[in-house]
């Protein structure tokens, strides 16, 4: 309707196959083996802006242009990077770490400077009917039910049954309905009695167990990264500072970081993080809020 009303040609292209094998077969075997993923990361990157890539050379376009909130910035080396948007509860950089060089100078990102009230506001003017669309809240393959319920209906095997809840010393404190149902920094849904706030701490697939701890158990100083993006620089040579996010939601926090490793960063935070996950990403900021880079949590020291 919005390609008719602005005289655009308009072609839908059928991504369900990729879509499968890059985005959702990841997205289970992650949970099925005790880690958070964001599936919308890897999405951007091999589903989204790698179709779209290539459809830009097939359509002899200038440019891709998409509606997520970030800016587009060319540094003095030469390397294109994302710096965060002007609405910053709207800003999109965390999910747009791990894009390559090519995508990104392919691209132009118009609602940078914009907050989502003058985007709508734009849009009413023109007359286009989704200006008043809901803003998207969960993963947009999974329609009802929890991501939990859209894994047990794969019929997959490998999704673990219920097992037990343990303390840090290994004593049981319960049974737990499946890992696929929990994440670190979980309280809600434990179903747990222990006479204090009981909160996830890790999850042990191999043992079919989720650790429970209290609040302060959930902080840790040091986390590992593997799977590294890098935008803003071609590589990291020696320790940086900058502000690191572990989460979408997360504000962020002050870090060093250095290579540890064949394509892994070692990230030491100045004050112990909240609930580092493995398999979300923790993406780099420099101090001009434009991305140094990200990749995969894997390790908590």
């Amino acid at each position: 309707a919005v390609s008719w009303k602005l005289g655009i040609r308009y072609y839908p292209i059928n991504c369900t196959t990729v879509f499968g094998e890059k985005v959702i077969k990841p997205f289970i075997e992650d949970y099925t083996s005790g880690r958070t993923p964001n599936p919308c990361i890897i999405c951007n990157r091999s589903v989204k802006f790698d179709r779209l890539l290539y459809l830009k050379k097939v359509l002899k376009a200038d440019y891709i242009a998409t509606g997520h909130y970030a800016n587009v910035v060319r540094l003095d080396n030469g390397r294109y990077t994302l710096k965060k948007a002007s609405h910053s509860r709207k800003d999109q950089t965390y999910m747009l770490y791990a894009l390559t060089q090519e995508q990104v100078a392919a691209t132009i990102l118009p609602l940078g400077g914009l907050t989502k009230s003058e985007v709508r506001s734009i849009a009413r003017e023109a007359g286009f009917t989704v200006a008043e669309k809901p803003d998207s809240q969960e993963l947009c393959f999974i329609s009802d039910g929890t991501y939990a319920d859209y894994i047990e209906k794969q019929g997959i095997a490998a999704v673990w049954g219920p097992g037990n809840f343990v303390d840090e010393e290994g004593h049981v404190l319960g049974s737990h309905k499946g890992i696929i149902h929990y994440t670190v920094g979980q309280r809600k849904g434990l179903g747990l009695s222990l006479g204090y706030p009981a909160y996830v701490k890790e999850i042990k697939p191999s043992e079919n167990e989720v650790v429970i701890g209290r609040e302060q158990d959930l902080y840790t100083r040091t986390v590992i990264c593997k799977d590294i993006n890098l935008m803003s620089i071609a590589s990291l040579k020696e320790k940086m500072r900058c502000m690191v996010k572990i989460r979408y939601q997360h504000a962020g926090q002050e870090a060093v970081i250095e290579a540890a490793g064949d394509h892994c960063i070692r990230i030491c935070f100045d004050t112990p993080v909240r609930a580092a996950a493995p398999g979300q990403a923790a993406v780099f900021y420099d101090q001009n809020d434009c991305l140094i880079g990200g990749g995969v949590i894997s390790e908590l020291n």
